[in-house]
């Protein structure tokens, strides 16, 4: 019995190295998308964010269990994708739940919820849309290679 116990703790231990800092920081549970978050407040610091480092914002809607949303999110933080949005947004991730949270926040923004997440809204420095996704064009993100994520958000917020 204490074989499996300390193989057991061992596996935890292992497991709990692995998990993201932010995730395991903010106790909002696994995932991108704080649930807990103010959306308004996040998106009020991208936007002063954005303005001191001469940057767009990238608004961000999706949900936990979305796959297409995990997907797109994991290709934000890696490879020539990553870079490039680094270099050129200020993102922030905006939770809709089960499509009952901040749908106001989206609908203010112009967003279409309905046809799919992940869908993202490009915001200038001064906080004004620049342009939404309107059609599901990112709802099909883990089959989306890099190049067709660049080239939906190149047809955004061209100012």
């Amino acid at each position: 019995m204490k074989r499996r116990t300390t193989s057991f703790l061992i596996a935890a231990a292992l497991a709990a190295a692995f998990v993201s800092p932010a995730i395991a920081a903010d106790g909002a549970g696994p995932g991108p998308y704080d649930e807990q978050a103010d959306a308004r407040a996040d998106i009020n610091k991208a936007v002063a964010r954005a303005a001191q480092e001469g940057k767009q914002v990238l608004v961000v809607y999706g949900a936990n269990w979305c796959k297409d949303c995990l997907a797109l999110n994991r290709g934000f933080g890696q490879g020539h994708l990553g870079g490039e949005v680094d270099k050129r947004f200020v993102t922030v991730k905006v939770n809709v739940g089960r499509f009952d949270k901040n749908v106001d926040v989206a609908n203010q923004m112009g967003v279409t919820l309905k046809k799919g997440i992940p869908t993202v809204a490009v915001l200038g420095a001064d906080g004004q849309v620049l342009g939404t996704t309107k059609g599901g064009e990112l709802a099909d993100a883990r089959n989306m290679g890099e190049d067709a994520v660049l080239n939906v958000l190149g047809s955004l917020g061209k100012s």
